[in-house]
């Protein structure tokens, strides 16, 4: 299904899709800027600071990142973004699918690192079928160290008076977003790894031979 999408989509709107959502979050920025509202432009600014990583990569590590991949990482903070703005609020399914699309970010990254790690060290191998579940107990593990850390943010809130940029809504909440997470995974882990596993490999060539 990743590939197919992929496919689908010439280069050149790629480029164009990440470039735009790139905008709206710099006019997003702004908007906040002149309404007063921090949690706009604290989302905005982070989203908009990661979306620059894959092009930091490629220039700093010369990695070639699929022009994919970058539209993949965009369109989850970009929809995160969104959703900080007044989605979330005004539309309680738009935190799930930011929660899957982010979880398929998170696990996109992980199994290019142990895909790395696969075919650069003979010495070490991993069964294609463990990908699948390690890619679940990687973004489930993910999805709790934030949990915790939005916990501790309602806490610091509550201590100090301060409104944080991102918050719990109580234990069923918790519950879906791991649950939405773990569907995010399963999506890289069934369709994604034909799609990826090249691009372990592009890492693995700027890695240094063993000795």
């Amino acid at each position: 299904m990743i590939r197919r999408l992929r496919a689908a989509l010439p280069s050149a709107t790629k480029h164009g899709l990440a470039r735009t959502m790139q905008g709206l979050l710099v006019v997003l920025i702004g908007y906040g800027l002149w309404i007063g509202q921090p949690k706009a432009v604290t989302n905005g600014s982070a989203a908009l600071a990661i979306t620059f990583a894959p092009a930091i990569i490629q220039r700093n590590y010369r990695v070639a990142i699929d022009p994919f991949l970058a539209l993949w990482l965009t369109t989850g903070v970009f929809l995160h973004t969104l959703g900080s703005a007044g989605l979330y609020a005004s539309l309680g399914w738009w935190d799930h699918i930011t929660h899957a699309t982010s979880a398929s970010v998170v696990a996109a990254i992980g199994y290019v690192a142990v895909r790395a790690v696969d075919t650069h060290h003979e010495e070490i191998h991993l069964p294609r079928r463990f990908f699948v579940v390690f890619l679940v107990a990687f973004v489930l593990a993910f999805g709790v160290v934030w949990e915790l850390f939005e916990f501790g943010l309602d806490v610091f809130s509550a201590r100090t008076g301060i409104s944080m940029p991102l918050a719990q809504h109580g234990l069923e909440d918790t519950v879906k977003d791991l649950v939405f997470n773990s569907i995010g995974a399963l999506i890289v882990g069934i369709w994604g790894q034909a799609y990826l596993s090249g691009v372990g490999e592009r890492v693995v060539e700027r890695l240094p031979a063993d000795d």
